[in-house]
């Protein structure tokens, strides 16, 4: 894991985060909230490093101080929430742009609860679903009948995902000093040797970042292999292309398909694996043979090893689905969950 704000932001770069000029162009949060937010996060950390007997002095909340904060944003009426929408889209009133945005802050919060078995600093994942509110207002259209709430939840939980994907990522694949660095700046390098019109060859690489060649090879075949980014184009099936994250705009397809088909897999193998290594006996032979074999066993040749009737099976099996359920929901939460099962 990163030891600071700034590496996180350097590791989503490096998974394919959405370019920087993207956010400049957002309206601001009120300072107040984004102190808020900030201080929340300082204090979290200062109390893991305080004494059990200090932490006992202090019952401060840091995320119900940040509740209590945005709940002096009074909701909108479905009028309020079209004539500022339409002001902003018409005038580009920045001011008709923030109150809509600190309206929903309270969605935010109530969208990062669904993944905060995932990833476990909720104030970071408010952090990024503020970010995809943003976003959402600045591309949100008032004509389509469509309420900002429906339509801000797309991106906000998108921004969530993007997040606790690409953190997954940076600690699965940052496990030595030389992976991690390669992680932060893999990237950046091969765009500033480009960008001086010199090849950056792995061999090239290797000497700017004091790593071995097999090692920059190995690391920009895993990062490109798993990098999903929000703003890569999709075929729309008619020779045209759209940013996956633009799909939310047409009503297509979900921005969460996309990013489960190609990220959440991954994710999910993980802890499918780890489940499979706590079975023992029946469950852990048809866990092995039927549930994650490419080609399963049917129930009525297992049933045969066993000594038991296919029925038998079947219900071991249904079982054996119902555990697997609960054990990713207690290890990923229920919003990573009914992402993967939306697919």
């Amino acid at each position: 894991m990163p030891d600071s704000e700034a590496e996180l932001v350097d590791a989503g770069e490096a998974a394919g985060a959405i370019e920087a000029e993207s956010r400049d162009s957002l309206p601001d949060l009120p300072a107040a909230v984004v102190k808020k937010a900030r201080a929340a996060k300082k204090a979290t950390k200062a109390t893991k490093s305080k004494s059990s007997k200090e932490g006992a002095l202090s019952k401060r909340d840091p995320l119900a101080a940040y509740m209590r904060d945005v709940q002096r944003y009074s909701l909108l009426t479905p009028t309020e929430e079209h004539d500022l929408a339409v002001k902003y889209v018409a005038d580009g009133d920045v001011d008709a742009a923030r109150e809509l945005v600190t309206s929903n802050l309270r969605l935010v919060v109530k969208i990062a609860y669904d993944y905060r078995r995932a990833y476990k600093n909720i104030l970071d994942l408010i952090q990024e679903g503020n970010i995809g509110l943003m976003q959402a207002v600045k591309k949100y259209d008032p004509y389509k009948g469509v309420k900002l709430s429906s339509y801000a939840a797309w991106w906000i939980r998108a921004y969530i995902l993007r997040y606790i994907l690409n953190t997954h990522r940076m600690v699965k694949l940052g496990t030595t000093q030389a992976q991690r660095k390669l992680f932060f700046n893999l990237k950046k390098e091969k765009a500033r040797l480009s960008a001086m019109g010199i090849e950056p060859t792995p061999e090239l690489i290797a000497e700017r970042l004091s790593v071995k060649v097999d090692e920059v090879i190995q690391m920009d075949r895993r990062m490109s292999a798993g990098d999903a980014s929000l703003d890569a184009p999709v075929g729309s099936g008619d020779g045209r292309s759209v940013a996956r994250i633009d799909l939310l705009q047409s009503g297509g397809s979900r921005i969460d398909d996309v990013l489960a088909e190609e990220e959440l897999g991954g994710m999910l193998r993980d802890k499918i694996h780890e489940f499979g290594a706590t079975l023992e006996g029946k469950e852990e032979k048809i866990f092995r043979e039927r549930l994650v074999a490419e080609d399963p066993r049917t129930l009525q040749d297992l049933g045969k090893g066993f000594g038991v009737s296919r029925e038998r099976v079947r219900q071991i099996e249904k079982r054996l689905k119902q555990k697997l359920k609960a054990y990713l929901t207690a290890e990923l939460g229920s919003g990573v969950l009914d992402v993967y099962e939306a697919g």
